[in-house]
């Protein structure tokens, strides 16, 4: 598995959940996964399930970039260190969607797992991350 550069990160979003699975092209097995349902992350989506006034939204840029570190450690522990993402996906989304996962990208890459694509991606500016108190 290691070195294989054809693995590919594929985002599934919703207003509720943001899901990044690495899948393998040749059997399209789901390699690793990472998601927002996950146990970590509960408390702070009920916390946004709760609130008022309500919103639509569950997950914002942080929570990706969280996901996106867990995809990335577990993507480094099975020896992956090199996947690509679907840019022409990627460029179909609505721009408020593509500004929100911009991070979850450079997570993975902070980790250290090189992800194809994404430098074409940048031109939409820059995002920043809002930490809420």
């Amino acid at each position: 598995m290691a070195g294989n550069n054809q693995h590919l990160l594929r985002l599934v979003l919703s207003c509720r959940k943001i899901t990044a699975q690495v899948t393998n092209p040749n059997t399209s097995t789901i390699i690793a996964m990472a998601s927002s349902t996950e146990q970590e992350f509960l408390a702070q989506y009920r916390a946004r399930l709760n609130r008022f006034p309500r919103s639509h939204n569950f997950w914002d840029a942080k929570m990706a970039s969280r996901v996106g570190e867990k995809l990335g450690f577990r993507l480094k522990e099975i020896g992956v260190t090199s996947i690509n993402i679907d840019l022409d996906e990627e460029l179909s989304r609505p721009i408020h969607y593509r500004k929100r996962v911009l991070p979850l990208f450079d997570s993975v890459k902070r980790v250290g797992v090189d992800v194809g694509g994404v430098d074409k991606l940048g031109e939409i500016g820059p995002v920043e991350i809002r930490i809420q108190r």
